[in-house]
């Protein structure tokens, strides 16, 4: 019931990343939990709810992002 990709999304081309973000999106309405670990940017438009990780001087820090 759960995926979990750990990157590659940056290697791929505009037509097979498009594809990878809308097989995802597809797992995800079917009710499937799916985690990606990426800094691609279009995953963080077209992946509404994500818990987004960033680093500062001082440690990380977490939150999730909600539509």
């Amino acid at each position: 019931d759960t995926i979990f990709i750990d990157e590659g999304f940056g290697s791929l081309d505009t037509e097979s990343l498009d594809l990878a973000i809308d097989t995802l999106i597809d797992l995800r309405k079917s009710g499937r939990m799916v985690g990606v670990i990426s800094h691609v940017e279009e995953l963080k438009t077209r992946i509404d709810v994500r818990l987004q990780v960033d680093s500062g001087r001082d440690g990380s820090s977490a939150k999730f992002v909600l539509p």
